[in-house]
């Protein structure tokens, strides 16, 4: 009687320890949840702080002289000294800000090129920019910046000139919003598309528009061997420049504007005779010169403000719902497993 009387008690505990068990391994798959959740938040945080810091670190060293490189090597590559590996880097040396007159001063009174005794005359009496036309290539966030550049030879006394390679310098003054990226641009430098490219500024491919600031582009073209001698019919120059929009503010049109505005345009030459050579660098734009062109706007498709409330709300209720799914769904699977 003893042992039949504690039966009952016997299955009334066993019930109890179950339903125990069961709620400490639910609240044990929710915790392993939650910590995954927070893993996964935690791996991607740090995956993008090392993707930005590789990103900044590249960008950095583009725009750097490296005498132990394969520049000077570079089959189209003009025999140029070191300091002119990129004319921005001469302008990160002695000044921080990114305003245009800055630039443009730093351009036309600063900018000392070497004395090139072997070509007299200035180019601009040898050049004629005939056409500059530019235009973007393609839809959204993510265009390409057209330019076509036509040069015609004028003067007769370039038949005299020794043997030369020029290169173009194209040095495009990006405002905020816009950005190209480093890689890219070293994929094309690979493929022969550039001879060198480089950014300046800011570097980091993450930020939305109102956390960035502006960048500048300075790409190297090559225009080929004795082109101030031979190319009396006109040089053609035609490049395409990837660039891509960094996430803009709300705006309640559903588009942010932004403007680019012409590039600076640099010719460098190289003489390398064995008796002369010598570098020499021209400023080949300037204010009086007629272009046919005209500030470029570039509309991004950006977040209406007057929708902000609902995707919110709608965000949140996806999410909280997502949450107590989950966490319904483990705690039924358990209840399953056990019985």
């Amino acid at each position: 009687m003893k042992v039949n009387s504690g039966l009952p008690y016997c299955s009334i505990c066993v019930k109890a320890y179950i339903r125990s068990r069961h709620f400490m391994e639910t609240q044990y798959h929710v915790r392993v949840y939650i910590y995954s959740i927070i893993s996964i938040q935690s791996f991607m945080l740090l995956a993008g702080t090392a993707a930005f810091v590789h990103s900044s670190s590249f960008s950095s060293e583009v725009g750097k002289c490296n005498l132990d490189s394969d520049y000077d090597n570079h089959p189209k590559r003009v025999s140029a000294p070191c300091s002119w590996k990129f004319l921005m880097e001469s302008y990160f040396e002695k000044h921080d800000s990114l305003m245009d007159s800055d630039i443009q001063a730093f351009f036309v009174h600063e900018l000392h090129p070497a004395t090139c005794e072997v070509i007299q005359q200035n180019l601009n009496s040898l050049l004629r920019m005939s056409v500059l036309h530019r235009n973007l290539i393609g839809e959204g966030s993510h265009r390409h910046l057209f330019s076509f550049l036509k040069f015609n030879v004028l003067s007769e006394a370039t038949f005299e000139l020794p043997a030369h390679f020029c290169e173009a310098i194209i040095i495009e003054r990006l405002p905020h919003g816009i950005f190209a990226d480093p890689f890219e641009l070293q994929h094309l430098i690979e493929r022969g598309v550039f001879v060198d490219a480089a950014v300046f500024g800011d570097t980091n491919l993450e930020l939305p528009s109102v956390l960035s600031n502006r960048s500048i582009v300075e790409v190297h073209v090559d225009i080929g061997n004795n082109f101030l001698a031979t190319n009396k019919e006109g040089v053609e120059i035609k490049l395409e420049l990837p660039l891509h929009a960094r996430y803009p503010p709300l705006d309640g049109s559903g588009y942010s504007e932004v403007e680019i505005n012409k590039p600076n345009l640099f010719v460098h030459c190289s003489v390398n005779e064995p008796l002369q050579q010598q570098d020499c660098l021209w400023l080949l734009i300037d204010e009086s010169t007629q272009l046919k062109t005209s500030t470029i706007v570039w509309r991004i498709p950006s977040g209406n403000e007057k929708h902000v409330k609902v995707v919110s709300l709608v965000t949140f209720t996806v999410a909280l719902l997502s949450t107590l799914l989950i966490v319904l769904t483990s705690i039924y699977s358990s209840h399953v497993n056990k019985y």
